[in-house]
């Protein structure tokens, strides 16, 4: 076998032997049964395989342990590592203390164990244990938590950590310079716009959940009905829900208004899904005569401990007091589970699980706060500024010679030089991440686009990798009926016609035979049934396969204008409300309802439909009543659907059955046609079901339906024993027909994909759907070009075949991938680093059979493994938490409800507008952004290099060059505007940037904020502080003390001078703003002449205004700005001639 390979020459020939021994061992325990045939095969593939395929990345116990003992993979070192002090100091101390930590937050947050419950109706004092309260809450905080919440959310960036400990500092006198207010107001601004924001949030979810909680029901008690707040509903309280209200706990459903027994409701901010659901009440208290009688009773519910799965639910439903008790299963079509809304009639139910236990609390994930890259890049220049600030004051310290108390000294120039670090900076992000997301909705070409999460525009730029749903987001989840398979003969949308005439002559032959002897009811189609060795027309085939596709589904009529009929609807069933104009079909899935449109087409109509009976009216207008024995539903482990009925007129049994063509493929007839017709159609971008039946005798359903009852009421493995009845029945199928259902593409994906693709961004398809399915509309929707070949991975259950699988891949270049679900889990388990790194230099990749948590785990994979950023968009209940994992995430406002939208940063109406989204808006974001915290940055770097010039020129004093208002007013009044107004700014028009989207690729790689561009702007700010103030110093040998007024006016002119240097296209608004600023910059110069001296009134210096209209001042001070400015320009000019970036060469 493989382990004598000497892979590796470490391993001792006594070690291979025991191996072999425990591996002989465990295959002898495994019998003569499937485990010897497993092992033979895998000794074949082991032997020839492994020789000759180049090994993967494997670890050496990877190549020790097989197939067999996987379970004992890990032991097989862990045993042998010493735990002596050398473990300790290389690492274990931290193991050690995580430990512990764990521990503590265990012992504090040490959940209840949820346990399976008895419920008895209406009486809730009898629960033998403490339920949570049935009230919702969603806000993060409460009154105690909210302030330190919000500031450790605010304090955990360096940035503003660093502005708390210098504004604290103000308050000990030896380190006091200046005013309190020009540190402390910006701070105290910052964080009074963030708390205000965040209290505003807070308390619209504190309103939200209020209103929900205080929302008022029946609930029905032995002195009547009494109205009760949703949050002070009990386990075991019987409530009535009426029309159009929301359910407002987890429910058992007891009895509805309703003829049928039965209900529909509104699902869809459960699941995602807005077709309606059909839920039925327990037999035993609908059948009551009154609803006082529930209390008559002595019943209880058993129910399943509170979990995760909204799809399934195992009970019973048992009353004591008659003789014999009677017990009843209850099953997922029972329960009315929380933040669901009936459709139909009035609902009552007994409540089994509150608050935190019901379904929908426990499917909510707590999104986690997302914090942009750019925010990330930027955290890193504040702390490599902080270390500068400190290398200079130390510097300055060491200068002076280390004399008297050189530490307070040394504190003093921190806080003189503190303006390096701006706290500007997230001021004027922020305001400028706000900018962008109302410049987005604002935008007409992507009407109905909402930003949800103000916080991470600038992701939209940055984007590698985009995950995408399929049904609904690629596609339009609109279902055309297309084809029609029936082994010798097709149909397609052009021959849909002689289908209709086959129809109708099929039932008027039916019709005028029952009407030439009344006597005899029996259509005449029973003769060719009875001899099946005779071949069928192609007519009577055609009758069978469309009533059959008439009858097998899940799908109910529902008719407007019932309800102001409700009276009379009995009296003439037949000729009133089933006209087609108000008729609409509900049902669990979109392809159910094309085909029931389709039959309705070709002239076989479903008209009503409730829980024993489903009508057809054929084109003659006549009625045909099927009564329904039993319904299968659709799972998506079963992969198929079936219903038993029987028909009224001639008292008939027949099974149908539809489903996937993998499931069905073993239970129908030999035949010779249906794989090879399924995948062409498949190949067509058609969703295929083959639909097949069989007739039962009176003896062989009665004997089917004990056994399947007695499944049903079994407590363990009930789903297992139900599934096996079932299949007794699913044995040699008379197989009819195929069907071909198109599901639509959205408008422009084509298009949309093309321009992702040329933008760099990989595109990855995430689907639930099936292989052949997802493959084609990969194909149709051009995810995978036309050249490119496909690669479909192989179905892999074991490390083995995992292995020849990867390595086949890694053979292939420039090839599409497509894998399911459950193939992606094997080699996530044992070779994750190989499968990421082998799938990421893929074009695109399908994976099919995706569960939602697997989609989120694919995006949270793709960020460890690449560190790239990534994008989900989906538009369903089922796309929520890949959104939520993703850096960024799109929902789209689709059929499935608006689940999706409302989980996502960004919500769009159609797939197209994410181009526009990327391309266009993420573009203008980062590049914005990235100016604007340079410039920013600049800012306070040019100031602290006049400082640090000041101070030398001083004897290294501690004094501060501008007082108080200036540096504030410098930040603000002064420069603020042109600054900000970079938020207008672009480098190339939107639709340069929608024309050539390869502009994007350069935006991925982060080139207009890194340490370079950060490293040139340092030095801009130290050339230019250091000019203006020597330039100062030099010019006014004479007027010493009008040192500050010439400087600072020179550095204002300078900043405004920075902004226009680094505007690509100018905006009328920021020439506004420019002289704007100059001009508050001149009137204060005659208002606030007072802070224009040194020092304040230390020099006695006064500001006259006489001297500022000099001609001197005006030349001495323009000299100094051209020199500090000059050079750039003219350095700018040669960089656009010499190396022009990518943009300006389209753009001329």
């Amino acid at each position: 076998m493989a382990d004598q390979i000497p892979l590796y020459p470490v391993r001792s020939a006594a070690a291979a032997a025991a191996a072999n021994r425990k591996r002989a061992a465990y295959y002898s325990v495994a019998g003569p049964g499937p485990g010897a045939a497993r092992h033979s095969r895998y000794q074949l593939e082991d032997e020839s395989a492994h020789l000759d395929e180049m090994p993967l990345m494997m670890s050496e116990e990877g190549f020790e342990n097989d197939e067999s003992d996987y379970h004992t993979l890990p032991r097989a070192r862990v045993t042998q590592r010493k735990r002596g002090l050398e473990w300790f100091v290389c690492g274990g101390w931290k193991f050690l203390c995580a430990s512990c930590c764990d521990w503590l937050i265990n012992i504090c947050q040490r959940k209840k164990e949820l346990k399976a419950r008895t419920v008895w109706l209406g009486c809730p004092e009898k629960c033998e244990e403490k339920h949570p309260r049935n009230s919702i809450k969603n806000q993060k905080y409460n009154v105690f938590t909210f302030i330190p919440g919000v500031l450790y959310e605010q304090f955990k960036f360096f940035l503003n950590l660093y502005f708390l400990v210098v504004s604290c500092s103000q308050f000990v006198p030896a380190l006091k310079i200046g005013y309190l207010y020009t540190y402390w107001a910006p701070l105290g601004f910052v964080l009074a716009v963030i708390i205000i924001r965040e209290a505003i949030d807070e308390f619209r979810r504190f309103q939200r959940d209020k209103e929900v909680n205080s929302q008022l029901y029946s609930k029905l008690t032995v002195r009547g009905q009494v109205q009760v707040k949703s949050s002070d509903i009990q386990v075991g309280d019987l409530i009535i829900v009426e029309k159009n209200q929301r359910i407002p706990s987890d429910m058992v459903f007891l009895r509805t208004s309703e003829k049928a027994g039965s209900c529909f409701i509104r699902t869809d901010q459960l699941d995602g899904e807005t077709d309606w659901k059909l839920k039925v009440a327990v037999s035993c208290t609908q059948r009551l005569p009154a609803l006082g009688d529930l209390f008559s009773i002595s019943a209880y519910v058993y129910a399943q401990k509170p979990q995760l799965d909204i799809h399934s639910f195992e009970g019973t439903f048992t009353r004591e007091d008659s003789d014999p008790p009677i017990h009843e299963s209850l099953s997922i079509e029972n329960t009315l589970w929380a933040s669901t809304v009936v459709a139909s009639g009035t609902v009552i139910g007994v409540v089994i699980y509150t608050g935190k236990e019901t379904r929908s609390v426990m499917n909510t994930s707590n999104p986690k706060n997302k914090v942009g890259l750019l925010d990330l890049e930027l955290n890193q220049l504040t702390k490599a500024l902080f270390l500068a600030l400190v290398a200079l004051s130390v510097v300055m310290v060491t200068l002076q010679g280390f004399v008297g108390p050189w530490y307070r000294n040394l504190f003093r120039f921190l806080l003189l030089f503190s303006y390096i670090i701006p706290i500007s900076l997230r001021v004027n992000l922020d305001m400028g991440k706000a900018a962008y997301g109302w410049m987005i909705m604002r935008d007409e070409n992507i009407p109905g686009t909402v930003v949800r999460t103000s916080t991470i525009p600038e992701e939209l730029g940055r984007l590698v990798y985009l995950l995408t749903d399929k049904t609904g987001t690629l596609t339009r989840n609109e279902m055309v009926f297309k084809r029609l398979h029936l082994g010798t003969v097709s149909y397609g949308t052009d021959t849909m016609d002689e289908i209709q005439s086959h129809i109708m002559s099929s039932y008027s032959q039916m019709h005028s035979q029952a009407g030439g002897h009344n006597t005899s009811s029996t259509p005449p189609r029973k003769a060719p049934s009875a001899a099946p060795k005779v071949r069928k027309s192609v007519s009577s085939r055609i009758h069978e396969a469309v009533k059959a596709i008439a009858l097998c589904h899940n799908v109910t009529p529902v008719y407007e204008s019932q309800a102001g009929v409700a009276g009379e609807t009995e009296v003439a069933e037949a000729d009133q409300d089933f006209s087609d104009e108000n008729r609409t079909y509900q049902a669990s899935s979109p392809d159910e309802v094309a085909l029931v449109q389709w039959t309705e087409s070709v002239g076989l109509t479903l008209v009503s439909r409730d829980l024993t009976t489903m009508q057809l009216k054929t084109p003659g207008g006549q009625i045909l009543t099927f009564r329904i024995l039993q319904m299968f539903p659709f799972t998506s482990e079963s992969k198929r659907m079936g219903v038993i009925l029987r028909d009224e007129s001639t008292a008939e049994i027949t099974f149908y059955m539809k489903g996937a063509d993998v499931a069905m493929s073993t239970i129908v007839q030999y035949n010779d046609w249906l794989e090879e017709e399924c995948g062409n159609m498949a190949r067509e971008g058609l969703r295929t079901l083959v639909v097949a039946r069989r007739s039962l005798t009176e003896e062989q359903y009665q004997d089917f339906e004990s056994r399947y009852s007695q499944a049903k009421l079994s407590l363990h493995d009930r789903t297992l024993k139900v599934a096996a009845v079932v299949e007794s029945l699913e044995r040699e199928m008379e197989l009819l027909c195929l069907t071909g259902v198109e599901d639509q593409l959205q408008a422009d994906v084509r298009p949309t994909l093309e321009m992702l693709r040329n933008a760099g961004i990989k595109i990855w398809m995430l689907t639930g759907d099936k292989l052949e399915t997802a493959t084609c509309i990969a194909k149709s929707s051009h995810l995978v070009s036309r050249a490119q070949d496909i690669h479909i991975f192989r179905q892999v259950t074991s490390r083995g075949e995992a292995h020849l699988e990867l390595n086949a891949l890694r053979r292939k270049h420039d090839c599409a991938l497509v894998i399911s679900g459950d193939s992606l889990e094997v080699c996530l388990k044992y070779y994750e680093h190989e499968f990421v790194e082998l799938a990421c230099q893929c074009p695109a990749v399908v994976c099919c059979r995706c569960s939602p948590t697997q989609k989120a785990h694919i995006v949270t994979l793709l960020q460890q493994r690449t560190g790239r950023r990534t994008c989900a968009i989906g538009d369903g209940g089922n796309d929520v938490s890949m959104i939520q994992a993703a850096d960024c995430g799109i929902g789209i406002e689709g059929k499935e409800g608006k689940q999706a939208s409302l989980a996502a940063d960004f919500s769009i109406t159609q797939f197209r507008h994410v181009g526009r989204l990327l391309v266009v808006h993420g573009r203008n974001s980062y590049k914005r952004s990235a100016a604007l915290g340079q410039l920013v940055m600049h800012r306070g770097l040019v100031i602290s290099t006049m400082q640090a010039v000041f101070s030398s020129v001083f004897y290294f004093a501690s004094v501060p060059l501008y007082q108080g208002f200036l540096m504030v007013g410098y930040a603000t009044v002064y420069t603020m505007f042109p600054v900000f107004s970079l938020v207008l700014d672009q480098d190339v028009k939107p639709e340069m940037a929608m024309l050539y989207p390869e502009l994007y690729k350069d935006l991925t790689k982060g080139r207009a904020l890194s340490f370079k561009t950060f490293l040139i702007w340092v030095l801009i700010s130290i050339y230019q502080g250091g000019i203006l103030m020597y330039g100062a110093l030099l010019l006014f040998e004479s007027e010493f003390v009008h040192v500050v007024a010439i400087s600072f006016t020179a550095l204002i002119l300078t900043e405004l001078l920075m902004v226009a240097l680094t505007v690509r296209t100018w905006h009328w608004l920021m020439v506004v703003a420019e002289f704007l600023s100059l001009g508050c910059y001149v009137a204060s110069l005659v208002f606030l002449n007072e802070y224009f001296g040194i020092g304040r009134v230390s020099f006695g210096a006064f500001l006259d205004v006489a001297f500022i209209t000099t001609v001197t001042f005006l030349w001495k001070v323009s000299a100094i700005t051209v020199v500090s400015c000059l050079p750039l320009y003219v350095l700018k000019y040669l960089k656009r001639k010499l190396s022009p970036p990518s943009y300006c060469k389209l753009a001329s």
